[in-house]
């Protein structure tokens, strides 16, 4: 299936979907920024945990948060590459990005910020194998096909493909529902860079 395919599908689920399949990818995304954060000491992996943990409750049980101060909170701990000359630093600031998108479709009651988190993680797998592994392939055409159809973008195109197949089946979002993918997401025990 192509992205193009791919990225219809998640427009096509119900909104409150849209927003559990985001809170999903964010979930995967989250090992990136712990990784990071252990590795240079450097900002809270709390502060992600807290926020997503918040989204996952909004989902869960309609009830709302101060997502403007959650925000505020995770820009204080996003990291900069122009702070840290490493690979890492880049599927850290994903998953910050992934999670303020989530937050921002939340409070503007916008379904586009949710879409934009499953391009964020697809693009966090071929920034990673664009630094790293691919980084040789001169190239540009021949990069561009060694990322599309290298073994971690598919296993991150078809984690997503199952997803929005278990979500376009189970219909309206509900407690368990939401209960179910945390659990699935949390289960896998890395991060969809593998890590």
């Amino acid at each position: 299936m192509t992205q193009r395919n791919l990225f219809q599908r998640v427009r096509a689920l119900e909104p409150e979907a849209q927003g559990v399949l985001a809170a999903y990818l964010c979930e995967r995304l989250l090992p990136n920024y712990d990784l990071f954060a252990k590795q240079f000491e450097v900002g809270d992996s709390k502060v992600l945990r807290g926020m997503l943990n918040a989204i996952w409750d909004k989902f869960a049980t309609g009830k709302g948060a101060n997502w403007e101060r959650w925000q505020e909170k995770l820009e204080a701990v996003t990291p900069s590459e122009l702070d840290y000359d490493v690979l890492g630093v880049y599927p850290a600031i994903a998953a910050s990005t992934a999670l303020s998108s989530l937050a921002q479709g939340l409070a503007d009651r916008e379904t586009a910020p949710f879409l934009d988190v499953a391009k964020i993680s697809q693009g966090s797998v071929a920034h990673y194998l664009e630094l790293g592994e691919c980084a040789d392939i001169e190239d540009s055409a021949a990069r561009a096909e060694a990322i599309d159809t290298h073994e971690l973008m598919a296993y991150e195109v078809a984690t997503q493909e199952a997803m929005i197949e278990f979500l376009e089946q189970t219909g309206a979002v509900t407690r368990e529902l939401v209960r179910d993918v945390r659990q699935i997401a949390r289960e896998e025990g890395h991060s969809n860079l593998g890590l």
